[in-house]
């Protein structure tokens, strides 16, 4: 619970404390809402002779970005998914069935065009591992550098389709499992997205 309290306060003071970091424009679209589905990519790692993978899978994707000028603005983004982790142990494979859930902050850069917006972001955040149908296992969070880019393009004066890719590098989970001690690694997951957004 304190590991919780802890990553949900680091986001939002990521976020509150770049709020009046910069200037603002009058007749900007300030708020953006969008909605996307992505896949989950993970990089199998390697520590003390053990594999650890996931199985690739998809999810959802919810993300609130305001803008405090034409370039510059932060957004907070909520995912979901359900995946497979996989452990090469000595005795033989085990996998532990989890929902993953992330959490993330990021500063974001744009650059408008005409019809379409490119952007880049970095923050912080963290990926909660809540196992599935395993007995023993418990629920873990990991903190997360989260980075990516991508583009807005303008469907309309508020509509907008984004097509984006996300990167999060955090430490494996291990469950608190007595047999994965020492096996948690950093690790990389990748996430390609594509949605639709409302801007006002």
């Amino acid at each position: 619970m304190f590991r919780k309290h802890t990553l949900l306060g680091l986001v939002g003071g990521i976020v509150l404390t770049s709020l009046p970091a910069f200037s603002q424009e009058e007749g900007l679209n300030r708020n953006e809402f969008t909605a996307q589905a992505f896949g989950s990519f993970l990089k199998t790692t390697t520590s003390n002779g053990v594999d650890q993978s996931a199985t690739n899978s998809g999810g959802v994707l919810g993300s609130y970005r305001f803008l405090f000028n034409n370039h510059s603005g932060a957004e907070v983004d909520y995912g979901y998914s359900l995946n497979t982790q996989s452990y090469g142990l000595t005795g033989g494979n085990l996998g532990v069935k989890s929902y993953s859930h992330e959490f993330s902050a990021a500063y974001v850069f744009r650059y408008p065009l005409k019809h379409w917006t490119p952007f880049v972001l970095a923050g912080a955040g963290g990926l909660l591992f809540d196992p599935k149908d395993t007995p023993g296992v418990s629920s873990q969070t990991r903190a997360a550098f989260v980075y990516g880019g991508g583009a807005d393009v303008s469907l309309s004066t508020h509509l907008y389709v984004r097509a984006e890719y996300r990167g999060f590098v955090y430490n494996s989970p291990t469950y608190d499992l007595p047999s994965f001690a020492g096996l948690d690694r950093i690790t990389h997951r990748a996430e390609p997205s594509v949605g639709f957004g409302y801007r006002f």
